[in-house]
């Protein structure tokens, strides 16, 4: 994970990724043995990661203020598990919780719960 980061419109923002033994894993690499699922990995890795951070993620307007997007894109858009695993994560935490936890907890819990989210792409 990099160094997160958090601008003046209160989004904590940080850079997630899954290293392999040559560089970065694709997201195809962490699917089930099947093989992929249709839809992209965004899709499954967005809620997973919301239910880890269960709690913590400020809900505004009934939305959980947590975005997802990913850094390089797949080449082809037919097969969106074909790039790597690196994901662009911002999130708002719910002030009252946020504040009991330093920054290095909450980033912790930022990488736990991506580290279960990414197993959980290949159990699907």
């Amino acid at each position: 994970m990099s160094r997160p980061a958090a601008p003046a419109d209160d989004w904590w923002t940080a850079i997630l990724w899954v290293a392999a033994a040559d560089g970065l894993a694709t997201f195809a690499e962490l699917a089930p043995a099947a093989g992929p699922p249709p839809d992209p990995p965004l899709t499954r890795l967005g809620p997973a990661l919301a239910g880890g951070l269960s709690g913590l993620i400020l809900e505004d307007a009934g939305r959980l203020q947590i975005r997802l997007a990913l850094v390089v894109p797949p080449e082809d858009p037919q097969r969106p598990w074909r790039c790597p695993a690196v994901v662009r994560a911002a999130f708002r935490w719910e002030p009252a919780r946020a504040a009991t936890l330093r920054p290095n907890a909450l980033a912790s819990e930022v990488l736990t719960a991506f580290r279960r989210a990414i197993e959980g792409l290949g159990r699907r």
